[in-house]
């Protein structure tokens, strides 16, 4: 696992909505809009399944995630990559289920998708495009 830096913490806590891609074991992507994706320490991200089909089917088969990083206040871009586990139950749930209803009391915080970080990538264009920053 890697930890995010300083300004890339900075980055995520500024954007409103993230985009997450998944793959289904025989490579069929999907990319969805998340609201609730949630940064709770260097390395790990938490996503709330509120309304996941695709993805969640996909993350079931194959655990590899990208979130990707940016918005008009972020300085830049980046792709997160990380390893995803779905959580059903147990105190990580409870904590997310209540951050989640807290927010938005009408959304359902069906399963917690935990990701450990393992990769960062640079996004913006130019020579460095594509680029491993961690």
């Amino acid at each position: 696992m890697v930890k995010l830096n300083e300004e890339m913490k900075t980055a995520f806590s500024k954007v409103k909505i993230f985009p997450v891609a998944t793959a289904s074991n025989e490579g069929i992507p999907n990319v969805i809009p998340i609201g609730f994706c949630q940064l709770v320490d260097d390395e790990t991200i938490w996503i709330s399944d509120n309304f996941m089909a695709k993805s969640l089917a996909n993350l079931k088969e194959n655990p590899n995630v990208a979130v990707y990083v940016w918005g008009p206040d972020t300085g830049g871009c980046f792709q997160i990559k990380g390893k995803a586990e779905i959580i059903s139950f147990g105190e990580k749930f409870e904590k997310m289920k209540a951050i989640v209803h807290a927010a938005k009391p009408g959304l359902p915080a069906k399963n917690l998708i935990e990701v450990r970080i393992s990769d960062v990538f640079q996004c913006a264009p130019g020579p460095d495009a594509g680029k491993k920053l961690l």
